[in-house]
């Protein structure tokens, strides 16, 4: 399979690149700067600038395009650069793929568990309708933006949990633990939803290349952990004390909306169309899970 990634330098892409490469698919990728070869396609997602040749060449694309949640604090200009670096870049290849005389077959776009909002309580499956709060709303925006190729491609959004990599989302979490001050995150009992980093990258290519599937696909792990879980797994596996609590209000105080969004949401998401079309996750714990994080396993 030809497949045109967005995003491919980022955590995410390099796992995907890899894993792409390793199933024998073709990859090709969208880049900000000049290209330097042919296996790249320089496109302006701001700007609505995206060479057609380069989605004519494509059976599939991925985009995994989007400012990074982890940088604080959330300024008002910033909280406008997470919004349009995900709506912008998703409409510009959403107008492309329309445009194109042969389009691909098929789209995973990003997406994030965050359209669920804080829900505890419930169990989320891809039914579940959207939450409230600030990313809820971007994410709802973001997944909209595909409309215009949802005539001619089959398009995936692939809602994404904390993906347990050494590096990202963890990483803040990490050190921390290293230090000695490993942490239960609020009161410690919201869900978190999780993924390894490989049954993220496993998980898109099933869906670009073994699948039918449409429409959101939460990509999380097929056991839920709670915070205070994820923590103490993070806290074994490196060999460090998990001592400490970090009430939501001091949570609040020190980072804001970021906590309220990120940290605190109880969200017991299940993957109930990946485990239907048949992927079998190669992590199904969060302990498996944060081992191969760190190498481990």
């Amino acid at each position: 399979m030809r497949t045109l990634v967005a995003g491919a330098s980022g955590l995410i892409g390099t796992a995907l690149r890899d894993e792409l490469s390793a199933d024998g698919h073709e990859v090709r990728t969208l880049v900000r700067r000049e290209s330097r070869d042919v296996t790249e396609y320089q496109w302006q997602p701001a700007d609505g600038q995206l060479p057609g040749e380069a989605v004519e060449w494509a059976d599939g694309v991925v985009s995994l395009s989007g400012a990074p949640l982890g940088r604080l604090p959330w300024t008002r200009g910033y909280r406008r650069e997470i919004y349009l670096s995900r709506v912008s870049a998703t409409r510009t290849i959403a107008r492309a793929i329309a445009a194109a005389a042969n389009p691909p077959a098929v789209w995973v776009s990003g997406s994030a568990v965050g359209f669920y909002g804080d829900r505890p309580g419930e169990v989320l499956t891809e039914d579940a309708g959207p939450g409230e709060g600030f990313l809820a709303g971007v994410v709802t925006r973001w997944e909209a933006a595909t409309a215009p190729a949802d005539p001619v491609t089959r398009v995936v959004h692939v809602r994404t949990g904390l993906v347990m990599a050494d590096g990202g989302a963890l990483a803040p979490l990490q050190l921390a633990t290293r230090l000695g001050a490993g942490s239960t995150i609020g009161n410690g009992r919201q869900q978190w939803p999780w993924i390894s980093l490989e049954d993220e990258a496993r998980a898109i290519v099933h869906l670009l290349a073994h699948s039918g599937l449409a429409g959101p696909v939460n990509l999380a792990g097929p056991e839920p952990a709670t915070s205070a879980e994820v923590t103490r797994a993070l806290a074994r596996e490196l060999g460090r004390p998990h001592l400490f609590r970090l009430p939501a209000w001091l949570l609040r105080l020190v980072m804001g909306e970021p906590a309220e969004e990120m940290l605190l949401p109880d969200q017991f998401v299940v993957p109930a169309r990946l485990q239907g079309d048949g992927f079998a996750f190669r992590h199904p714990t969060v302990e498996e899970a944060v081992a191969a994080a760190l190498g481990r396993s």
